[in-house]
């Protein structure tokens, strides 16, 4: 047999099948003849040869005659074992076609033969075999190199030996299973050697210039994985998962992997329950059912000696532990907590704190060891007790009396730690253990509200804190705050509550943003129970509305409105009307509605009244609240003196400015009716203007014109002009054209009114003085005047502008309700017939009757859960029927107080709602007092009320929110 090409290109493949075989690489990748070659070399049993094929005769005979000299000493070798080379050693046929396979397995004309153990030795250098491995076809392979049974020197007829024969049998199907005919072989080596380890892998991840990239060699890495998994290589499995873990963190979805982390698990090494826990808690969770199969080996492993196996197993269920994977494994627990080791007891008042959350009812089990590990000196068993302590007193209210007998304890470990200290590793800045001090102060917060004694045990002790704590770094400032929130929650005595508030104001002053921002949210839920401290500080508030943070520009904001008083109303609101010039505009609108409702709440006179909400609609017309117009037409209506006054200031501004809708609007609205007041020119208190009546009429069209005027905003000039006609003396020609041409006008209703106003002009022309006559004055709070009482002042401010007729002179009132008394409780009423002097045109009135008593409404209950119950009461005031009180009462019964508890409520856009102040924020435990909050809503057209609650409250240490309709309120509420 010739073998292909030179001896050079023989020794160049040698070294690359070797090279390929040392990496682990599969030879699949050369050209298919060498391979050839090099898997018929090894069945016959050659070795090539390493000399070049360019080397001199001299070279050549030199090495020949070494080989010779070396093969005959190995002749004598052989001798002395009693064996012997069956061929002599210069054996040549000079023939190259007569070559022959001797039994030693030499190629004749080959410049030596190989020893079996030869053989062995190249093969073992070619591919490095291990010695343990437990591989059938590398011990047959071993056995057909040295020989097979028969061993080496047998021989058969044909001058092979027997070892020859099996070596080319097994090497031949060795060789094809090894790299494999078949395409399938080949593409499974192929990915088992091209898969990475986790560092490669990280790497190559991050090196992915694209998303395409960094999915595809995610793609390719998973599918290595997801063999590995199904072959079951329990060796390498851990760290196919933490691959699978890495890849998962990114984002990729890894759900094929829970199965091997329950496998992991149950291993009994602990390299594979290291990844097989931290897979579970990434993997699993109680909404999967497959977390419920390791509760056994999490129960084993709890019951174990070794600290680091339990310390995995807690970890594990206090990530992912289901509340019936707690019931099973609370008992285990329990007995950890009184463990030697401080790592497992530490581990396991954390599983315990996570238990409690999930399921409550499991705290008696754990109240005899909180008293016991209360004495403990480490740190983070410590902690982790009081933790626990908090959660069980917050959800337990026999676990709040048992507690409260430690009050004592606690503040004398709260005293231990602010006036000696702790261990230097556990100080904060100069602060000993802030993280347990905040702890301690949560727990006495909890126990002492409500209870004058444990408050009074207190009290001392918050003193010292409040006094002895560095304020200038950030872990003194957090102590400090929690100690704020213990002063304000527990009955503390008034001293202390003007410190805690002196605290809040020092707070103001940190050039901290995020400590200025806790200060704000801090006093504004103080401003209603402390006013008077709180108004110290209103300097240094109205400062931070200047603020460039949006957040606490937004704070500052509510807590400058909430500081508005009829004492410094004057004061407050020009600092507001100067920050809502150069606010943000998403500040606005929130600026430019407390501003109006601190004017109708605590305006001084009706002028300064009107002079604010002019300045709002001037600065920020665009963004107040939809009722500031009938409000202000409300209140210019009602004011009688001021009608001048009003028009005058309102057509200078409708004059330089008629971009600012609202403000349009009210200012045509007001020279419609007063128009003949500003032609006159009476005004005593403002500058003297002169002006004409074809300037007025020029500026309504010009509104009616302009691109920016809403419809509505042109509905209200449209009406100004018509009352003009009336108002004004002259020729009206002007006026009839422009309702001409808004005749034909395609927004509907504007086409409606000139239709109408048009029909005044031509057929009824005789009515149009009548029917455009001057609107009453408007009464507000029903036929009461505004100085008999406060509350019908307040809620006549909140009604629109709707016209409360009065008698007029030379005329006789009709009043129909006597007609219809009877048939009906709930029919509406018709209105009286009002007969104009010198016409038959009857105007349908809508005055007040002599008042009924009003019937009782019932009590209705709206929301009930976990022992929070909200029910609502409503009551009619007899002088305003489209008035509704409903009071908000909410009640607790359950173990826990309610805290941070909002009630928002929402009503159509026919309505109109004020919400006043709840009475606190916290609804205390086992039916303590309940907290209340007053809704005002104006039902002006009678319509059927919808009311849309949303709750927001924090109960047994989880936040809630809901958010629910009301539809079945009483008749009685909008009849």
């Amino acid at each position: 047999m010739a073998l292909p090409g030179n001896a050079h290109h023989t020794q160049t493949l040698f070294f690359l099948v070797k090279l390929c075989l040392l990496l682990g690489l599969p030879p699949s990748f050369l050209p298919s003849q060498p391979l050839l070659l090099i898997s018929i070399s090894w069945n016959l049993g050659l070795t090539l040869n390493y000399n070049s094929a360019a080397n001199t005769k001299s070279c050549r005979k030199k090495k020949t005659t070494k080989k010779f000299n070396q093969k005959k000493y190995i002749n004598k070798k052989v001798q002395k074992k009693g064996g012997e080379l069956s061929s002599p050693l210069g054996a040549m046929d000079s023939n190259p076609s007569s070559q022959k396979l001797s039994s030693e397995g030499a190629l004749l004309g080959s410049p030596r033969p190989v020893r079996q153990s030869r053989r062995l030795e190249v093969v073992k250098k070619i591919l490095p075999l291990n010695s343990k491995s437990q591989r059938p076809e590398v011990r047959g392979f071993k056995i057909a190199l040295q020989g097979g049974p028969g061993g080496a020197g047998s021989h058969n007829r044909g001058g092979e030996t027997e070892g020859s024969d099996q070596a080319r049998t097994f090497l031949g199907a060795w060789t094809r299973k090894r790299w494999g005919e078949s395409r399938g072989v080949e593409t499974e080596a192929r990915m088992v050697a091209s898969s990475l380890k986790l560092q490669d892998l990280i790497q190559e991840i991050r090196g992915a210039k694209t998303q395409a990239q960094e999915r595809e060699v995610i793609q390719k890495e998973c599918a290595h994985i997801r063999a590995s998994f199904r072959d079951g290589d329990p060796l390498h499995s851990h760290r196919q998962l933490a691959k699978l873990l890495y890849v998962h963190m990114l984002g990729y979805p890894a759900h094929f992997g829970q199965m091997e982390c329950l496998k992991l698990i149950a291993s009994p090494r602990f390299t594979d329950k290291r990844v097989g826990y931290l897979g579970a808690m990434l993997l699993l969770d109680e909404r999967q059912d497959a977390h419920l199969l390791i509760t056994n080996s999490i129960k084993n492993d709890l019951s174990q000696g070794i600290e680091a196996v339990q310390g995995l197993a807690l970890c594990t269920l206090s990530a992912m532990g289901s509340a019936e994977m707690c019931r099973d494994l609370a008992p285990e627990v329990e007995k950890l907590l009184l463990q030697p080791s401080p790592y497992v007891r530490k581990k396991a008042v954390l599983t315990a704190v996570h238990m409690i959350r999930k399921v409550p009812e499991l705290s008696d089990i754990f109240l005899p060891p909180c008293a016991q590990l209360l004495h403990e000196r480490h740190h983070g068993i410590l902690l982790g007790t009081v933790t626990l302590i908090t959660e069980l007193c917050e959800r337990s209210p026999a676990a709040l009396q048992h507690f409260r007998k430690v009050v004592p304890q606690l503040v004398h470990t709260l005293r231990t730690l602010v006036m000696t200290g702790c261990s230097a590793e556990h100080s904060v800045s100069g602060v000993s253990d802030p993280f347990l001090q905040v702890q301690i102060l949560r727990l006495l917060r909890i126990l002492g509200r409500n209870h004058e004694e444990s408050s009074e045990t207190m009290n001392d002790l918050l003193a010292q804190v409040a006094t002895n704590t560095d304020t200038s770094r950030n872990a003194g400032n957090a102590v400090l705050f929690e100690t704020v929130l213990t002063i304000m929650d527990i009955r503390s005595a008034a001293g202390l509550r003007v410190l805690a508030v002196n605290i809040l104001g020092r707070f103001l002053l940190n050039s901290d943003r995020n400590i200025r921002y806790v200060a704000l949210t801090s006093l504004l839920k103080l401003v209603q129970s402390d006013h008077s401290a709180v108004q110290r500080h209103r300097p240094t508030v109205v400062e931070c509305l200047w603020e460039p943070d949006a957040s606490l520009s937004r704070r500052a904001l509510e807590l400058s409105l909430a500081l508005v008083n009829s004492s410094n109303v004057r004061a407050m609101t020009q600092e507001l009307q100067g920050f809502l010039e150069s606010c943000p505009p998403d500040l606005r609108a929130d600026c430019a509605s407390g501003i109006l409702l601190a004017a109708e709440r605590f305006a001084p006179t009706k002028r300064w009244h009107i002079d604010t909400i002019l300045r709002v609609l001037t600065t920020a017309g665009t963004y107040v609240r939809d009722d500031a117009v009938a409000n202000l037409i409300q209140l210019i209506g009602g004011a009688q003196e001021l009608h001048a006054y009003s028009v005058h200031r309102l057509y200078s501004a409708l004059a330089e400015d008629i971009s600012q809708q609202p403000l349009v609007q009210v200012a045509a609205w007001c020279i419609g009716e007063y128009g003949d007041l500003l032609l006159e020119g009476t005004c005593e208190e403002t500058e003297p203007l002169q002006v004409e009546k074809e300037e007025v009429l020029a500026l309504l069209e010009r509104v009616l014109q302009s691109q920016m005027s809403l419809p509505a905003t042109r509905g209200y000039a449209l009406t100004a002009l018509m009352k003009l006609s009336t108002r004004l003396h002259g020729d009206n020609n002007r006026i009839c054209q422009v309702m001409s041409i808004y005749g034909s006008c395609q927004n509907v209703e504007l086409q409606q009114r000139a239709v109408e106003y048009n029909a005044l002009f031509r057929k009824y022309d005789h009515l149009r003085a009548a029917v455009l006559e001057k609107m009453p004055l408007v009464e507000r709070g029903g036929p009461q005047v505004d100085e008999e009482a406060k509350e019908s002042k307040e809620v006549a401010q909140l009604s629109e502008a709707a016209p409360l007729p009065t008698e007029t002179q030379a005329s006789k009132l009709l009043d129909l309700l006597d007609l219809l008394d009877g048939p009906s409780e709930n029919a509406q009423h018709p209105p009286p017939l009002d007969p104009t002097p010198g016409d038959t045109l009857i105007h349908l009135l809508d005055l007040p009757c002599a008042p009924r008593p009003p019937a009782p409404i019932p009590n209705l209950k709206v929301f009930e859960r976990e022992g929070l119950q909200l029910n609502l009461s409503f009551v009619r005031p007899p002088g305003t029927p489209t008035l509704l009180l409903i009071t908000v009462t909410a009640t607790n019964t359950s173990g826990g107080d309610v805290t941070h508890f909002i009630c928002q409520a929402a009503v159509p856009k026919s309505f109109q709602l004020q919400l006043q102040a709840p009475s606190g924020d916290t609804v205390p435990a086992q039916g303590g007092p309940p907290m209340t909050q007053l809704l005002r809503i104006l039902n002006p057209n009678k319509a059927p009320l919808r009311l849309k609650l949303r709750l927001t409250y924090d109960h047994f240490g989880q936040s809630v929110q809901e958010i629910f309709e009301v539809n079945n309120l009483p008749v009685e509420t909008w009849q």
